[in-house]
């Protein structure tokens, strides 16, 4: 498969200075982004981070009403502890320091090793694991951390904007995860660049249901069906684990090489999904944000609303990868 790339050795670097290129407000130092106006004195720091390959995930989300500094590593490999440390230590402005951890073995025993070695910081960590489709897997022990890091980035760090202390900006974060479901389906594989080749192979006449977001084996393949009776597979995952009810924010997430038009068609049946059930879309997201590589499929992920969460998640927010009210 052909890339855009100067060698597979490189293509992180290369990317990290396009990105610091093309977007004043970040600083990038030793493989972490920061954003450029911190560390705020009062503000508790987000820091998260994983492997690259997921774009805009995390980089693209460091930024007003976000995260402080992201950590990014080899593609699909998960960020060393020395960058979380470097990071940590670099966003704290004496509030402590907030870690949002996608459950991946590799990121979550790198975090906690930070978390111990990043003296003179207080540190609070949150996992995330909104996947519904396994319980466990060759990467993890429990459910994967997929779409939802985005809604308890967003909403957490909305809240740590305002000022909030550590422990309520923490609770928040747990919250966010614990009201939040995700699936995802596979039409196509995608390419490690250092790999060259798919990471998997699949039929053109087959999906693989239940996937994440390294090529890792999903729940079942299956023959490709219309986008309707997709999108149904993937909504009565999410249900059945946790009944739709009452204000939802809904994002359907392009896995990287799918078309935004097609990603609405998959809305339009979802939203009729979720009317169906009685409950309400009053928040949405449709496009590529939680990416694995150049894969074509998509994945759907739901959170109950309250009124407090609604309004953090309506607050400012500006990133290279999302951004309005400013």
């Amino acid at each position: 498969m052909k890339k855009l790339i100067n060698s597979a050795d490189s293509v992180v670097e290369d990317a990290l200075n396009g990105m610091a290129a093309a977007h004043p407000s970040l600083r990038i130092r030793d493989r972490v982004v920061y954003r450029a106006d911190g560390p705020r004195p009062g503000k508790v720091g987000l820091v998260s981070g994983g492997g690259s390959g997921h774009e805009p995930l995390h980089a693209g989300f460091v930024g007003h009403g976000m995260l402080d500094a992201a950590c990014p590593g080899e593609v699909f490999t998960s960020p060393v502890p020395d960058q979380i440390i470097d990071a940590t230590k670099a966003v704290d402005g004496g509030a402590g320091v907030l870690h949002i951890v996608k459950n991946y073995t590799g990121d979550v025993l790198n975090f906690e090793m930070a978390a111990e070695l990043a003296e003179g910081v207080e540190v609070v960590s949150v996992l995330v694991d909104d996947d519904v489709a396994v319980q466990d897997s060759l990467y993890t022990a429990g459910r994967r951390g997929t779409g939802a890091t985005l809604f308890v980035e967003k909403m957490a760090g909305a809240l740590a904007e305002e000022g909030a202390p550590l422990a309520e900006v923490a609770a928040v974060a747990t919250e966010v995860d614990e009201r939040s479901r995700s699936f995802g389906i596979a039409l196509s594989s995608c390419t490690v660049p250092a790999a060259g080749k798919p990471t998997f192979d699949l039929p053109e006449t087959d999906v693989e249901l239940g996937i994440g977001i390294h090529g890792e084996p999903g729940r079942a393949r299956v023959p490709m069906v219309s986008a309707r009776e997709l999108a149904g597979v993937a909504m009565e995952a999410v249900h059945s684990d946790l009944p739709l009810q009452g204000d939802l924010l809904v994002m359907v997430n392009g896995m990287g090489g799918t078309p935004l038009m097609e990603l609405y068609v998959v809305f339009a049946e979802v939203a009729a999904f979720v009317r169906g059930k009685g409950a309400r879309v009053t928040r949405s997201l449709v496009g590529n944000y939680v990416t694995s590589l150049e894969m074509q499929g998509f994945s759907v992920t739901v959170c109950r609303l309250d009124d407090r969460l609604t309004r953090l998640w309506d607050a400012p927010v500006e990133t290279p990868g999302l951004r309005w009210g400013r």
